[in-house]
């Protein structure tokens, strides 16, 4: 199995990482994988009309018109 190592996370999400992780009785290593494979599942198998219908509604062609 291959490593992982993140770079320039801001120390207070580390801490709510092991936090949170505590609250599941896992090791924060465990609990930021399970994240992560979470994560990518959501993205398999879905169609790009799925993703763009989960994108809000942030108004009309003409709000977007070139002046």
């Amino acid at each position: 199995m291959a490593d992982l190592i993140l770079r320039n996370v801001d120390e207070k999400l580390i801490a709510r990482l092991e936090e949170v992780a505590g609250l599941f009785l896992k090791s924060p290593e465990a609990y930021h994988l399970e994240i992560l494979e979470h994560g990518l599942e959501q993205t398999r198998n879905r169609a790009f009309i799925e993703d763009l219908m989960r994108m809000p509604n942030v108004g009309d062609d003409e709000d977007f018109a070139r002046v």
